[in-house]
C-alpha cells in the first residue's frame, strides 16, 4: 500500500484540528461564560472564552431551591424510572418475539412494526393521555413512549443471535422460560441492554415536548425549563427559575442551566462507549 504524502498527512491533521475546534470551542465558551463574573460578561459582550476570575455564583443561584433545582430532580427521577421500566418491558417483549413458535408472535410483531411505520400522531396521543387521566402527571412522560420499536428490534435481533444450543441445554436441565430469560439471555445481552438503556435515558432526559403539552409549569423537567429560559429567552426573574435574588448576568445563568442540563448525560457516555459497536451492530445485522 502506498504511503500517504506529507502534504496529505498535514491536510488531514489540519482538518482534524478544525473539527475539534468546532466541537470543543462552543463547549468551552458555554462553561467559561457560566463561570465568569457579571463585569467580565458585560465587558466581553455577553460571551467569555476564558474567565479571569471564575466563580460558581450562577450555579449557587439556580440550585438554591428554585424551579431549576426541582426540575433537575424531576428529570433525574423520570430518567431513572422511565429507563428502568422501558428497558424491562422492551427486553421482555423482545425476548418473547425472538422465540420461534410463540403463540401470536408474528401478529404482535406486525402490529408493533406497523406503529413504527405509521405513528398515531400528536392529537390521538394527546386524547389518549387525556382520556386516561394522566394530564399533569409524570406518567404522561413515560407511558406514551414506554417501548421504542427501534430499540425493540435491536434487542430482538440480539436475542436471536444467541446460539440455540444454549436454550436447548437449559431446557434439558429443566429451566423454564423465565429462568432462561433471567439466567441466560440477560447476562449474555449486557452490551445490547446497555446501549438500549442509554438510548432510553437520553430520550427521557431530553423529553421536553411531552412535558410542554401534558404538564403544568410547576411540574416541568429540566429540558423544558432549559428550552423556556435559554431558547425561548424568558427572563429568570419573570419565570421564577430561582428563589434567590437575581445576582448573575442573564447570559451567565443561561449557560449555567445549559451546563447542568448537558453534563449529567455526557458523564454516562464514557462508561457505555465500549458496548456501542457490539450492542448496536450485532442486533442490527441480525435483524
Amino acid at each position: 500500500m502506498e504511503k500517504p504524502k506529507p502534504v496529505t498527512k498535514a491536510a488531514k491533521g489540519v482538518a482534524v484540528l478544525v473539527l475539534l475546534a468546532l466541537v470543543l470551542v462552543p463547549f468551552l465558551v458555554i462553561i467559561s461564560t457560566s463561570l465568569a463574573s457579571n463585569k467580565e460578561v458585560v465587558a466581553n459582550g455577553g460571551w467569555v472564552l476564558w474567565p479571569t476570575d471564575p466563580t460558581l455564583r450562577a450555579y449557587e443561584q439556580i440550585l438554591s431551591g428554585g424551579i431549576v433545582t426541582k426540575a433537575l430532580g424531576v428529570s433525574v427521577g423520570i430518567t431513572a424510572i422511565g429507563t428502568f421500566v422501558s428497558l424491562a418491558c422492551t427486553a421482555c417483549l423482545a425476548y418473547a418475539l425472538s422465540r420461534p413458535g410463540v403463540f401470536g408472535g408474528k401478529p404482535v410483531l406486525l402490529v408493533v412494526l406497523f406503529t413504527f411505520l405509521f405513528p398515531p400522531g400528536m392529537i390521538p396521543a394527546f386524547l389518549l393521555v387525556k382520556g386516561l387521566g394522566m394530564q399533569n402527571m409524570y406518567a404522561a412522560l413515560i407511558a406514551p413512549v414506554l417501548i421504542n420499536v427501534f430499540n425493540l428490534v435491536v434487542l430482538r435481533g440480539f436475542f436471536q443471535g444467541i446460539p440455540e444450543e444454549l436454550y436447548e441445554a437449559a431446557r434439558l436441565d429443566g429451566a423454564g422460560d423465565w429462568t432462561v430469560f433471567w439466567r441466560i439471555v440477560l447476562p449474555l445481552s449486557k452490551a445490547a441492554l446497555a446501549v438500549v438503556g442509554l438510548f432510553y435515558a437520553v430520550s427521557y432526559w431530553n423529553a421536553w415536548f411531552h412535558a410542554s403539552i401534558y404538564l403544568e409549569s410547576d411540574h416541568w423537567p429540566l429540558s423544558q425549563v432549559l428550552r423556556t429560559y435559554v431558547i425561548g429567552g424568558a427572563q429568570i426573574a419573570d419565570t421564577g427559575l430561582s428563589e434567590a435574588g437575581m445576582v448573575s448576568a442573564p447570559q451567565t445563568t443561561q449557560m449555567a442551566v445549559l451546563v447542568i442540563a448537558t453534563v449529567p448525560i455526557l458523564i454516562v457516555y464514557p462508561f457505555l462507549q465500549k458496548y456501542f459497536t457490539k450492542g448496536v451492530l450485532t442486533g442490527a445485522i441480525k435483524s
